[in-house]
């Protein structure tokens, strides 16, 4: 009985070791294979070869067709605002009105004066007929007549100064004034702005003059909507060049019909000229910014036994963007794949899956949703 507990006890021994063994091999073979991560998904787009218009490039500015500040042109207090800020407004709308009580009493005298003139005219005209005046005397019941009448427009005029009213149609800024509140002359009122159309005023060298014309296309963007290009037309310039700079100042017109471009806005401008360059394309999304240049990453065929694919980091020179494209003047060659989205997680040699299925489209005329 004795033997047989120890066999066992042996048994168990040796299958323990085994086992022990076995597990004592997985782990030092796992410790020294390795870790490789799973491949990343991202989507490629090829570098390709266009034709894009050659464009005259600059900053400028949006400033108002028409716009103002409305303000006082004779003191008084407010009596009546008719406006809300920011409303849209039409040519001779009525704004502000001032307290005119003064004025109009002195209106309701001057006009019984200016009657009492007028049939003191009537009666000489109908003595100096009968020669019972003196053509002296009818002279000065007319001059009399003609003084009452300017008394009682002068007195009409201030009456109209001080009702103001919108001098051309447009958008209203915020309200400066209040009821009951006193205006010196001058005193701004709102700001006035006619926002469509605008201009985008802007400067080119003297070496760009022979090339520029009106009714040559313009483009401009602005930070406040990326992405977005908004399309005019070049309709002046300026006879003289600026003698410090030697630019000469160009005025561009766009219709703003949207009314998203406002006065003061800064804008990047584009003319387009007739002729067409050619430049290697890529997605804007490609491209990885950094304070020591520019770099893309570009997919190529993983060269171990495994196969699949890797991304390489390829420094390169970007030129000109169109829409969510942009050019390349150096560091690609057409056909080359590159990452166009998911390059933040991306390192070199790391290893890659393509997927293509979810990615935006990129679009040299992109129309970015309002909401």
């Amino acid at each position: 009985m004795a033997r047989k507990i120890l066999l066992a006890l042996g048994i168990v021994v040796v299958v323990i070791a085994v086992v022990g063994g076995i597990k004592v091999m997985q782990f030092k073979k796992l410790m020294n294979t390795p870790w490789v991560p799973p491949p990343e998904t991202v989507s490629a787009a090829v570098a390709r070869e266009e034709k894009w218009p050659e464009t005259l490039d600059a900053v400028g500015s949006i400033s108002a067709v028409q716009g103002v500040n409305v303000t006082t042109e004779i003191p008084g207090t407010v009596r009546e605002i008719a406006f809300a800020s920011g409303a849209l407004v039409a040519k001779g709308d009525l704004l502000v009105r001032l307290d005119t009580s003064s004025e109009e009493a002195q209106l309701r005298a001057a006009e019984a004066q200016q009657e009492w003139a007028r049939v003191s005219v009537e009666r000489a005209r109908t003595l100096r007929k009968d020669n019972t005046m003196s053509q002296s005397e009818l002279d000065s019941a007319e001059a009399a007549w003609k003084q009452a009448e300017a008394n009682t427009d002068t007195i009409r005029a201030t009456i109209d100064k001080k009702t103001i009213r919108a001098p051309f149609a447009g958008r209203l800024g915020i309200r400066l004034v209040n009821v009951g509140q006193y205006l010196d002359t001058g005193k701004p009122i709102v700001s006035l702005q006619s926002l469509a159309p605008v201009y985008a005023d802007f400067s080119l060298p003297q070496q760009n003059l022979a090339q520029l014309k009106p009714g040559m296309r313009v483009r401009v963007t602005t930070d406040t909507f990326p992405g977005r290009w908004f399309e005019g037309t070049l309709t002046a310039l300026n006879p003289d060049l600026d003698t410090a700079t030697r630019n000469v100042r160009v005025q561009a017109t766009l219709a703003n019909d949207d009314q998203l471009l406002r006065p003061g806005m800064f804008g990047r401008i584009e003319v387009v000229l007739p002729s067409e360059d050619s430049v290697l394309s890529i997605p804007a999304t490609s491209v990885l910014n950094a304070p020591y240049g520019d770099s893309v990453y570009v997919i190529k065929p993983a060269t171990n036994s495994g196969g699949g694919l890797i991304v390489e980091q390829q420094f390169i020179r970007t030129g000109r963007s169109r829409g969510d494209f942009v050019s390349v003047e150096t560091g690609l060659k057409p056909g080359d794949r590159v990452v166009s989205s998911g390059i933040f997680k991306l390192r070199n040699k790391m290893s890659v899956t393509e997927n293509n299925d979810l990615a935006p489209k990129p679009s040299e005329t992109p129309k970015p949703s309002d909401g």
